[in-house]
C-alpha cells in the first residue's frame, strides 16, 4: 500500500504511474453473484461446462463490468490518501475498454496512473488512467479512466 500523505504530495505525482496493486483471483462464485445482482446470465459466464466447450478460453469469462467494478477495490488497496480525507466519490469514467476477456479463476492486478488532478469546490478531482492486467495474457482486460472526487 502506498501513502499519500498530503494533497500537495498527490498533486506533484500527475503524469506518474503511482502503485500496483496485488494481485485479485476472480472467481466464478463472483461471477456468478454478478450476474444474479444485473441479471446477465449469458452462457459464457455462468455456464462452466457449455464454455468448457464452446470458448477458446477452457472455461467461463468474466463481464466486462464485473472487472469495470473492481476498480474501486484496485484503488483503495493500492493507495492510502492521507488521513484529512474526508470523503472519497467515485465521480465517473471517460473512457473504458476491454481489450481482451477474463477467464474465471484467473489473477488480475491494476496498474494505476494518476493522469491528472483538477481543484473542484471542497477538494480535487483525480483523474486516474487503471489498466488491469490478467496473468498469463499479453492484453489487458480493461483500461479505464477512472475519475473520483477527494474531499
Amino acid at each position: 500500500m502506498r501513502t499519500i500523505a498530503t494533497l500537495e504530495e498527490l498533486k506533484s505525482l500527475a503524469g506518474q504511474e503511482v502503485a500496483c496493486s496485488d494481485w485479485i483471483t476472480v472467481t466464478q462464485e463472483q461471477v456468478d453473484r454478478f450476474a444474479d445482482a444485473t441479471g446477465d446470465h449469458q452462457w459464457i459466464h455462468v455456464d462452466p461446462e457449455r464454455a468448457a466447450r464452446e470458448l477458446p478460453y477452457g472455461g467461463t469469462v468474466a463481464h466486462g463490468f464485473l472487472t469495470l467494478a473492481l476498480l474501486p477495490r484496485i484503488l483503495s488497496e493500492s493507495i492510502s490518501l492521507g488521513p484529512d480525507v474526508r470523503m472519497l466519490l467515485n465521480y465517473g469514467l471517460n473512457r473504458v475498454r476491454f481489450p481482451a476477456p477474463l477467464p474465471v479463476g484467473r489473477r488480475v492486478r491494476g496498474i494505476i496512473r494518476l493522469e491528472a488532478t483538477e481543484d473542484v469546490p471542497g477538494g480535487v478531482q483525480l483523474d486516474w488512467l487503471i489498466t488491469v492486467e490478467c496473468e498469463g495474457s499479453d492484453k489487458p482486460v480493461c483500461v479505464a479512466q477512472f475519475l473520483v472526487r477527494r474531499y
